[in-house]
């Protein structure tokens, strides 16, 4: 047996450490065997990634690269975690969201969710087909309010909201010192929400109240939803809640005319009346990197404000609306878990994961479980709690919370600059910018740049939609609301409308030449790109030529269209004589599955990865004769 020396020294130490020239050279091979004559630089940035906001992800990150200190967990900047301990003692609070008009109905989910794991309650109150305010003690009957949090989203009630919880607080016994509440109280962003003008008069009378009497309530909601759901980027969501957080700023710290100077808070008393909430979506290390970034640029704004020990944030984080899908929702399961994991990792104080069934209507019992499941296993199976800060240090992660942080930063400024988020809203800036973010972001998605598992990738035509009770309607009149989904959800409905007239879908024949290996990767391809638009694509048989095209298509149902799937080399051979047969049978659109350009002539129209999936998809729809 052989002892190693206890000197101090790595089993590494003998190798010298490669350079960051020699890793670009050995990339610069590898590229130059695909065909890519590169060098340098321009090697690397032959694998980086364009993400929105003019951030870029590079395939390597090293130490130097690395952004400025970050501080420790608990102390300024907080880029490592609000507090010293982090999720360490109890991990994040898993706080349930409860919509729906039957108080009774609404109760029992809460009472349920509490006696499994959910430790805070999100509820959302007035509006049309919401909770009525008065329905409040009927909802919160049972539970012990001085151990449950609860968090209000009320819209344009939310003074009433606020006096009705506080004075359920006070008929239960529950003291001051043991209420924990968010009273919700956000009226810019319900008015970025609907277009409805809210004096803010109510929101920082409430805040006073609470900073007075109530230790463990916070009036104010920052609520960066309204903006994500619009389609708005990474940066541009962290910026507007900045001018948000700043306007309530200024309105905390400002003496009114009856009151004086007594009437205003101190920096220090308004920081800790401000609730932040964003989004969490399955890009995991955006995620990461965003939560963090929102601690530090808040921080910086604590600093500015003269109250530096005061800037933790304290952070809500709700599951992404708009990464929800309508089909397959199966997968939305996928999808929150990873936004909830990213949360955590990120230093969320509070997560709400969303229900699969969210885009469908009301969620059921087993929906709710699986979402409040999703928190106590990373919790309890996965420990992801028990590291502080366990993203910290990567030099990727620590890279991207700086980017993004001055980035949205910028944003930060031109808002300002603007006048502030109200002047922002009210002049169609705010709307402008999101809309051309959604804008750019539509074309990835229309050309499966950003892959939808379920929808535009994998899609199953035969899966049985769920039925749920329709929710409540949301608020509108103001910013508009996206979902990743909505450009192929309309193709699918045209689909399923089209199924129920005529008993089936539309349809176009794949038209395989040559063996499986040679046509199955096109072949597979070709059926998914369709399929992702309702078009049921039939092959059968599994192989066909110029003897054959005819017959098969003309017994395939297709609706006067066929897709040629196959080699380069076989359709040199066959894709002229093949596409013959399937117009002499009856076909009057030929696809080719390949680079445009192959088999010239030939062929009518070419489908290829990168091309614009929802236009092609719309076309074919068109000319099959599905109504829209």
């Amino acid at each position: 047996m052989t002892v190693l020396p206890d000197d101090g020294l790595s089993l590494a130490a003998e190798f010298p450490d490669a350079t960051h020239e020699q890793w670009q050279r050995l990339v610069e091979g590898v590229l130059r065997k695909s065909g890519k004559d590169v060098s340098g630089d321009a090697a690397e940035d032959a694998l980086s990634t364009k993400l929105e906001d003019g951030l870029t992800t590079r395939p390597l990150y090293t130490a130097p690269e690395t952004a400025d200190e970050t501080g420790f967990p608990g102390f300024a900047p907080f880029v490592r975690g609000g507090s010293p301990a982090g999720g360490a003692a109890g991990g994040w609070d898993v706080r349930q969201r409860y919509l729906g008009s039957d108080a009774a109905r609404v109760n029992e989910a809460v009472l349920t969710d509490l006696e499994n794991g959910v430790t805070s309650l999100w509820l959302s109150l007035g509006g049309p087909g919401g909770l009525p305010v008065d329905a409040l003690p009927r909802v919160l009957d049972g539970v012990y309010l001085d151990l449950a949090p609860v968090s209000l989203d009320a819209g344009a009630e939310y003074a009433e909201a606020a006096r009705a919880l506080l004075r359920l607080y006070a008929e239960r016994g529950v003291t001051p010192e043991a209420a924990r509440a968010s009273l919700g109280a956000d009226p810019l962003g319900h008015e970025a929400r609907t277009g409805e003008v809210l004096d803010p008069a109510g929101a920082v009378g409430l805040a006073r109240e609470a900073a007075a009497h109530w230790p463990g309530v916070r009036a104010l909601a920052v609520d960066a939803l309204p903006y994500h759901e619009a389609g708005g980027s990474a940066a541009e969501e962290l910026g507007l809640s900045l001018a948000t957080g700043v306007a309530y700023l200024r309105a905390l710290t400002e003496a009114d005319g009856e009151t004086g100077a007594a009437g205003a808070l101190d920096v220090q008393a308004a920081l800790g009346q401000l609730e932040f909430r964003y989004a969490a979506t399955a890009d995991q290390f955006l995620t990461i990197a965003k939560f963090r970034a929102a601690r530090r640029l808040w921080a910086r704004i604590a600093e500015a404000c003269g109250a530096p020990e005061a800037g933790a944030q304290r952070q809500h984080a709700v599951t992404s609306p708009v990464m929800m899908t309508r089909r397959d929702p199966w997968v939305n399961m996928l999808r929150t878990t990873v936004a909830c994991m990213a949360a955590g990792v990120g230093g969320a104080d509070s997560v709400t994961v969303l229900p699969f069934d969210h885009e469908v209507g009301l969620p059921d019992a087993f929906a709710r479980r699986i979402a409040r499941n999703t928190s106590t296993i990373l919790l309890e199976e996965s420990h992801l709690a028990r590291v502080i800060d366990p993203a910290g240090g990567s030099y990727y992660v620590e890279q991207l919370t700086d980017e993004l942080a001055h980035a949205a930063w910028e944003f930060f400024q031109t808002i300002e600059k603007a006048g502030g988020l109200a002047a922002a809203l009210r002049s169609g800036l705010v709307a402008e910018r999101l809309a051309a973010t959604w804008a750019e972001r539509s074309k990835k998605l229309a050309k499966r740049r950003e892959p939808i598992t379920g929808v535009s990738e994998f899609p199953l035509l035969s899966e049985k939609p769920l039925d749920r009770e329709p929710a409540p309607a949301g608020p509108t009149g103001g910013l508009p609301r996206v979902r990743r989904d909505e450009a192929y959800e309309a193709l699918r409905a045209r689909s399923d409308a089209h199924l129920a007239a005529t008993g089936n879908r539309p349809r176009i024949f794949l038209a395989a030449l040559g063996p499986a290996a040679a046509h199955t990767a096109r072949a597979t391809f070709a059926a998914n790109l369709f399929q992702a638009g309702g078009v049921e694509a039939v092959h059968d048989p599994v192989s066909v030529d110029a003897a054959t095209a005819a017959e098969a298509y003309a017994a395939s149902g297709a609706d006067g269209m066929a897709v040629l799937c196959s080699s380069d080399a076989l359709y040199e051979e066959q894709a002229e004589a093949v596409a013959e047969a399937l117009r002499a049978a009856g076909a009057t659109t030929v696809f080719l599955a390949g680079k445009p350009g192959t088999s010239a002539g030939a062929v009518d129209e070419y489908v290829f990865a990168g091309c614009d999936a929802v236009a092609v998809l719309s076309s074919v729809l068109d000319r099959m004769g599905v109504a829209l």
